[in-house]
C-alpha cells in the first residue's frame, strides 16, 4: 500500500455528482479506492478486496497492466490528439484492421465511439439510416427487450427495459417496443450453464411483427447475456431463433456486447461463442481494459457497402464524435489486444467454467438463495428479498463481502459477478467462500 493514501478523504464531497449512486448515503460512510493491481483493489484505509466485478464488467485483463500504461505514455509523447473528421492518424486504421480479425465475418468494419452508450446510439442510427438507403424509410421502429440494458443515451434508454432507469425521464423516444424477458422460468433455476427452457420466447418478436408490421421495424437489439439486469442467460436455442426471425422479416439484429465482448464468455465475442452472428455489434468496456474510454460498433459488409454505394461525393453517414478513434485510446486498445492474444485470455473463461460453476452452485442450498446463474466467468447469486424491503438483503450481503475481502456488485437482490479474466482457481474458490459466509452471517 502507498502510505500517502492512508486515511485519505477529500475535504469536500459536494461538488461531484456521482453516477448511479445514493449521494447522501455515500457521504455518511464514504468508500475511496486509491489503488489497484492484478485482482485486487485497495481503499484509503489500506483494506484489500478481490475484484469480483472487473470494475464495472470492464477490467478484463486485470488492474495495472504495465504494457498498457507504457503504450499510453509512449503515444502521448508523439500525438496526444487528432480528430477523424476528413482527417486521420495511422493508429486508428491499424487498430481497426486488427480488431475486425477478432470478430466473426462479415462484421469487417468498425465505427469508433467513446462508451457503450454511444456505441448503442450509433448502432441504432446506422440501422435507421441503412433502411432509408434501401428505400425502406418506413422501417423506423426499434425493438428492445424487457430487463435489457443498453446504456443511458436516449436511444439506448428507449430500447432498454429496466423500469427504474426509464421512469425518471418520461416518454423517451417514440417508436420503440419491447419483447418479453427470458428470465424467471421456474425450470431454469439453478441451471448449470445456459438454461434449458424458453427458446420459444424468441417468438415474441413475431407478436410485434404482427402488431406493427415487419416493414415498420428497423432493428432488434439484445444483449446475448443480459448483464446490468442481473446476468440473464439466453435459453438454449433462443438466439438462433431470433436470428432466423430477423432474417425472415428483413429486420437487422444488433447484439449489445458491451459486457460480453472481449473474452467474458470464453471467446472474443458471445456471437462467436454461441455461433450466432448479428448484423451490427456494439462494444466498449474491455476494449481498452477500461484504461481510456472507448467503444466500437462493428457492422457487416452488406451494411457498410450499402452506405458506400453512391455517386454523391461527401459524407456517407452524418454521425460521429470529437474523440472517435482517439489516438491515446487506440494505443491503449492495441496494447490491450496484445495482452489478450499473448495470454490467451479470450479462451480462459471457457477453461475455468467448470471450476466457476462448481463453486457458484455450491451456494444453492444456503439460506435465502433462490437462484444461481453462471456461465463462463459471469454469475449471479439471487437472494430472496426482505419482506417489504427489496434490494436491502443484496446490499447488506455485498457490504459484508467487501468487509471480508471480496468486491461483488448488488443488482437488486442479486450478487453479480464478472471478475478479471486473469482470476485463478484459488481466487474463484475464495470469492464464493466469502459470498457464502456473508450470506449466512446476514441471513
Amino acid at each position: 500500500m502507498n502510505l500517502k493514501h492512508h486515511n485519505l478523504v477529500p475535504d469536500n464531497l459536494d461538488a461531484f455528482w456521482m453516477p448511479f449512486s445514493g449521494q447522501r448515503q455515500f457521504k455518511e460512510d464514504p468508500r475511496f479506492i486509491v489503488s489497484a493491481k492484478g485482482m485486487y483493489y485497495t481503499d484509503s484505509q489500506g483494506h484489500e478486496t478481490l475484484d469480483g466485478s472487473a470494475g464495472l464488467w470492464c477490467v478484463n485483463a486485470g488492474h495495472h497492466r504495465e504494457h498498457i500504461n507504457a503504450a499510453i505514455a509512449h503515444q502521448l509523447e508523439s500525438l496526444d490528439f487528432a480528430h477523424s473528421f476528413n482527417s486521420g492518424h495511422p493508429l486508428a486504421f491499424q487498430y481497426a484492421s486488427r480488431l475486425v480479425k477478432h470478430v466473426p465475418d462479415p462484421l469487417n468494419h468498425v465505427f469508433f465511439t467513446n462508451s457503450g452508450s454511444e456505441s448503442v446510439d450509433t448502432a441504432l442510427k446506422i440501422a435507421l439510416a441503412y433502411h432509408r438507403r434501401n428505400g425502406e424509410a418506413g422501417r423506423q421502429r426499434l425493438i428492445g427487450r424487457e430487463k435489457g440494458y443498453h446504456g443511458m443515451g436516449f436511444g439506448g434508454l428507449s430500447v432498454g427495459g429496466l423500469v427504474k432507469n426509464r421512469n425518471p425521464f418520461g416518454l423517451l423516444l417514440p417508436g420503440t417496443d419491447h419483447m418479453r424477458q427470458t428470465h424467471g422460468l421456474a425450470g431454469n433455476r439453478f441451471a448449470r450453464g445456459l438454461p434449458p427452457e424458453g427458446a420459444e420466447l424468441a417468438m415474441d418478436l413475431q407478436r410485434l411483427v404482427e402488431l406493427h408490421g415487419a416493414d415498420a421495424i428497423a432493428a432488434v437489439i439484445v444483449e446475448p447475456i443480459g448483464g446490468a439486469g442481473g446476468v440473464h442467460l439466453p435459453p438454449v436455442g433462443y438466439l438462433q431463433r431470433l436470428r432466423e426471425l430477423c432474417d425472415e422479416h428483413g429486420i437487422l439484429l444488433i447484439f449489445d456486447e458491451v459486457i460480453t465482448g472481449f473474452g467474458r464468455t470464453g471467446a472474443c465475442t458471445a456471437a462467436e461463442r454461441f455461433g450466432v452472428v448479428p448484423d451490427i455489434m456494439t462494444t466498449a468496456k474491455g476494449i481498452t481494459n477500461a484504461t481510456i474510454p472507448m467503444g466500437g460498433v462493428f457492422v457487416s459488409d452488406a451494411i457498410f457497402e450499402r452506405f458506400m454505394d453512391t455517386d454523391v461525393p461527401g459524407v456517407e453517414l452524418s454521425h460521429g464524435y470529437t474523440y472517435s478513434g482517439h489516438p491515446v485510446a487506440c494505443a491503449a486498445g492495441m496494447a490491450t489486444l496484445d495482452i489478450y492474444e499473448q495470454e490467451g485470455l479470450f479462451e480462459r473463461p471457457k477453461a475455468l467454467q467448470d471450476t466457476w460453476q462448481d463453486a457458484a452452485l455450491r451456494l444453492s442450498d444456503l439460506p435465502n438463495v433462490i437462484d444461481v446463474r453462471c456461465f463462463a466467468l459471469l454469475g449471479a447469486i439471487e437472494l430472496a428479498p426482505l419482506d417489504g424491503a427489496p434490494m436491502q438483503r443484496g446490499a447488506a450481503v455485498a457490504k459484508r463481502c467487501y468487509e471480508k475481502g471480496a468486491w461483488v456488485r448488488p443488482i437488486g437482490d442479486s450478487l453479480v459477478l464478472s471478475p478479471p479474466l486473469i482470476i485463478s482457481e484459488a481466487e474463484i474458490e475464495r470469492i464464493f467462500e466469502i459470498i457464502g459466509e456473508a450470506i449466512c452471517e446476514i441471513g
